[in-house]
């Protein structure tokens, strides 16, 4: 019985990143290797590109053969070009509710934004301020886009292979999201406990629920912008409070949208 690609979950994320380029430039030239060069990433991130949509598509993409001079050959399956063709029709239908929405760029980066359906209570329209390299890893910094959360300040660490599928750059805009269980909340002035380079903003609890296994706690950031998180239970926290929100850097998601 032959397996249906699932076109909702390849197709549904991250389609500003360069994973279907490099799809569409193994189909072309029938290499892993040749695919990363066109397509500016290394040939790492290439096959990290495909393990990523193989998965996300329930069925094989690529017939591909390790090894060899130039790295190995690769063949599109069934699968693959019906993919690509789905990609394509869907990049037209995009250009032309884009289009119909020029007139109002606002609506359209709002509606740009509400695309992204995911389970992350914490997003924030950012920028990509710098970046800085560290080995493998490139830690990303981060301000907040909209002109009442300029002084919102974050750092996200990730791979080197994913700020290249991202094509991350000075002055990008992004999506920033956190899970509120990655988010610890603490009284203002209680140092910060997480071993891991945090990020931290302080504000004011505007809503604490109890919880057996925690405290949820809604806080809107001296930044500018709404944040939950989680206290520890019995926290004492009240609301108007001022409070610590924190995060590691590795908890904070980057998704490029376009």
């Amino acid at each position: 019985m032959q397996q249906r690609v699932s076109f909702s979950e390849a197709l549904g994320h991250g389609m500003a990143d360069k994973r279907i380029d490099i799809l569409r430039q193994i189909g072309q030239g029938g290499s892993i290797s040749q695919a990363a060069r066109a397509v500016g990433v290394s040939y790492k991130a290439a096959w990290q590109a495909l393990d990523t949509l193989t998965n996300l598509a329930g069925v094989p993409l690529v017939d591909r053969a390790v090894g060899g001079s130039g790295g190995g050959g690769a063949v599109l399956t069934e699968a693959g070009h019906a993919l690509l063709a789905a990609a394509e029709a869907m990049a037209q239908a995009r250009d032309a509710v884009l289009a119909r929405l020029a007139k109002d760029p606002g609506a359209g980066q709002a509606a740009a934004r509400l695309s992204v359906r995911t389970s992350m209570r914490n997003q924030w329209p950012c920028t990509v301020r710098a970046l800085s390299r560290e080995g493998q890893i490139v830690r990303v910094h981060l301000q907040g886009a909209d002109a009442a959360a300029q002084a919102l300040a974050l750092t996200a660490r990730i791979t080197r292979e994913s700020a290249e599928l991202l094509a991350l750059r000075p002055g990008l805009p992004v999506l920033a999201l956190c899970k509120a269980t990655a988010v610890r909340v603490l009284p203002a002035g209680a140092e910060g406990g997480a071993a891991e380079a945090v990020n931290r903003w302080p504000g004011r609890a505007t809503r604490v629920s109890r919880g057996a296994l925690g405290d949820e706690v809604a806080a809107q950031l001296d930044a500018g912008v709404q944040m939950v998180g989680v206290a520890p239970g019995a926290s004492g926290l009240r609301t108007r409070g001022r409070v610590v929100l924190e995060a590691p850097e590795s908890a904070i998601v980057l998704a490029v949208v376009g």
